[in-house]
């Protein structure tokens, strides 16, 4: 058993922790003001909880490139935690990260990436060459998170 006796708490903690407390991100990191975290898309609300609370306490750790989809063995996984690519995981009606048949899922990849290439397309139509590939790197690096 144990020696301490029942009851509350011999203190209280004046301030509540906080992941990465001394340490400041800068604004252009990722996670930062101007380069925020994606949405979590195409997964149940279980396992959107899950990647959230990793977000929240510091344990999140974004993609650098993308990883093989468990059905199709394509690179197409751009999201961390996530075992199927959007596709699969809309063609089986099933949560992207734990695989289990989900009639809620979180998001819509589908239009949204559509809606992306479009608007991706338009700005670069008008751009010099070195804008463009600017823009280019900018997307890419964005999209992998």
């Amino acid at each position: 058993m144990s020696s301490r006796s029942k009851g509350p708490p011999k203190h209280q903690n004046r301030t509540a922790w906080k992941a990465n407390a001394g340490v400041k991100k800068k604004d252009k990191e990722l996670g930062g003001k101007l380069h925020p975290y994606p949405e979590v898309t195409g997964v149940c609300p279980r396992c959107k909880a899950q990647i959230e609370w990793r977000r929240k306490y510091g344990k999140y750790k974004p993609l650098m490139e993308p990883t093989k989809c468990n059905q199709c063995s394509r690179r197409a996984v751009r999201q961390a935690y996530h075992a199927l690519c959007s596709g699969c995981s809309q063609e089986r009606k099933v949560c992207a990260k734990c695989c289990q048949p989900s009639e809620i899922i979180i998001g819509d990849n589908a239009d949204k990436e559509r809606e992306e290439q479009q608007t991706l397309d338009q700005a670069l139509r008008n751009l010099r060459e070195r804008e463009k590939r600017t823009l280019l790197r900018a997307y890419t690096d964005f999209q992998f998170v």
